[in-house]
């Protein structure tokens, strides 16, 4: 196709230039927050009324080597995924896991109440609850 072809439809025109951008520059994240495309643990973050919950995807990391700390806003998260040991004499071919420590960092919105937050691991799973200031939250109103 030429590149100087325009169909007349505008949206199968930006569609077009979409892709070739892609195709130039790899796929942009879609937010700013998903920008870390290989940073380990995964996150998935989300609030209530009461509370933002963090789930940090962390198979195969020790309880022990974890480490959740909360400081001038942002809440921080660390840890080590060890390597796995092979029988003796095998070599790896391919390793598509990470291994290794990690650290990631999450900046906490100014609602959030440093002094309520909770940690639980389980299954792979690092689920950290963080408490909203009661002042923040939604309240109704009486109209006189």
């Amino acid at each position: 196709m030429s590149e100087l072809y325009f169909s007349g439809d505008i949206f199968s025109e930006l569609d077009r230039v979409q892709r070739q951008m892609s195709s130039l520059f790899g796929t942009m994240p879609s937010s700013i927050r998903s920008s870390c495309a290989d940073a380990f643990p995964r996150l998935n973050v989300g609030s209530t009324d009461d509370s933002i919950r963090i789930v940090a995807f962390a198979p195969g990391v020790d309880l022990a080597t974890l480490d959740v700390t909360v400081d001038k806003g942002t809440l921080t998260i660390s840890g080590e995924r060890k390597v796995e040991a092979h029988a003796e004499g095998a070599r790896s071919y391919a390793r598509e896991r990470f291994t290794g420590t990690f650290r990631r960092v999450i900046e906490l919105p100014r609602n959030a109440d440093a002094d309520k937050v909770e940690a639980r691991y389980k299954n792979g799973l690092l689920t950290i609850t963080v408490g909203k200031r009661e002042t923040s939250k939604p309240r109704p109103i009486a109209i006189q």
